[in-house]
């Protein structure tokens, strides 16, 4: 239920466009994004302590949470964006395969913050970029569970070229209305209704970064996951199952002092 709230404010966060006429150009939420932001930390941590109190996390996972997102942080500027290679991606759901659609989402926003943080990238667009991200790596931990070996990691590659054209789509729509202008076909309309502008918008990411960046982002996804998959899936799962703290302990009586075996 927690992340289906959070997912929900999210979903409103970046649809905004097409339910209330935006501002003049130039602004591009340069205003909302602080209010933004204070409003998804707090969901953030909703959701880590409602996983917390269900068991999906005890104190060793979550400081394997902030372990993987300073790792996803130091390896993002490795592909710094360029033609749509992203280096943050693989990790992100691959953690979020092996423990759950709760830590998923946790540590893809942590992850993008942190970054943001280490490359000097806090903007207005932040906000948007933690969600998505979220978003990402919920997804991964909501993938079917009985695929395993070859087909499990093509499952995975498969979700992270789905997930990189997702990930590019929703990251236009924060900016679209103030992007180009108005008067062009691909302007979003303020009087033009939900439906006409969301066509609008397929259009637009079309020509602009669907066989660009997006594409740059699923390739590299999909030689991530192929080539590193198997062997980081086996070293979270080593990690997750020596982080877990219920297994059953049995504690065996001491024989007195001095007593014989039979």
């Amino acid at each position: 239920m927690t992340l289906l709230v959070a997912s929900l404010l999210g979903l409103a966060m970046f649809c905004w466009p097409l339910l209330v006429p935006p501002q003049p150009q130039g602004v591009a939420h340069a205003a909302q994004a602080p209010l933004l932001f204070v409003v998804l930390l707090p969901v953030i941590l909703a959701v880590v302590l409602a996983e917390l109190t269900e068991g999906g996390l005890d104190p060793k996972t979550l400081a394997l949470l902030g372990v993987l997102a300073a790792l996803n942080a130091a390896l993002r500027p490795l592909g710094a964006g360029t033609a749509g290679i992203e280096t943050v991606f693989f990790l992100l759901i691959l953690a979020g395969r092996v423990f759950g659609p709760g830590f998923g989402f946790a540590l893809g926003a942590t992850s993008l913050f942190a970054s943001a943080l280490l490359t000097a990238g806090v903007g207005p667009w932040l906000p948007f970029q933690m969600m998505a991200a979220a978003w990402v790596g919920l997804g991964a931990g909501l993938l079917p569970r009985r695929p395993t070996g070859r087909a499990e990691i093509a499952m995975l590659a498969a979700y992270g070229a789905a997930s990189a054209y997702v990930f590019g789509f929703v990251m236009n729509l924060w900016f679209w209305p103030f992007a180009i202008g108005d008067g062009t076909q691909l302007s979003f309309d303020p009087e033009a209704g939900p439906v006409s502008n969301l066509h609008t918008f397929f259009l637009y990411t079309l020509a602009t970064s669907a066989f660009g960046w997006d594409t740059g982002r699923a390739i590299t996804n999909i030689i991530a996951i192929a080539v590193l998959g198997p062997a980081v899936l086996a070293t979270l799962r080593r990690a997750a199952r020596r982080a877990a703290f219920d297994t059953p302990v049995s504690f065996a009586a001491a024989e007195p002092q001095g007593a014989r075996r039979p």
